[in-house]
C-alpha cells in the first residue's frame, strides 16, 4: 500500500504514528507528529492512521512538550 506524502501512517512494527515524508527506494520515510527524527518503514508494514491514533499521538507530544521533555 502506497500512502501519499503528507498522510498519517502507523508503523505496524513499532506502533508509532508518523507523517509520510517521502518514498525512497523500497521504503517510506516517516516523521513523528510534532517533528523529530525520520525513520524508514516497509510499505507493507504501514497502514493509514485512524483519527483516534492521530489524536493520541498529538496529545502525547503536547504533554511531553508541556513537561519540557521535547523542545
Amino acid at each position: 500500500m502506497t500512502l501519499p506524502i503528507g498522510s498519517y501512517a502507523v508503523d505496524i512494527r513499532t506502533g508509532k504514528v508518523g507523517t509520510v515524508m517521502g518514498h525512497e527506494g523500497p521504503y517510506l520515510r516517516l516523521r513523528p507528529l510534532g517533528g523529530g527524527r525520520e525513520w524508514e518503514a516497509q510499505p507493507d508494514g504501514v497502514r493509514e492512521a485512524t483519527a483516534a491514533e492521530r489524536l493520541r499521538a498529538a496529545t502525547a507530544y503536547a504533554n511531553a512538550r508541556s513537561r519540557g521533555e521535547v523542545p
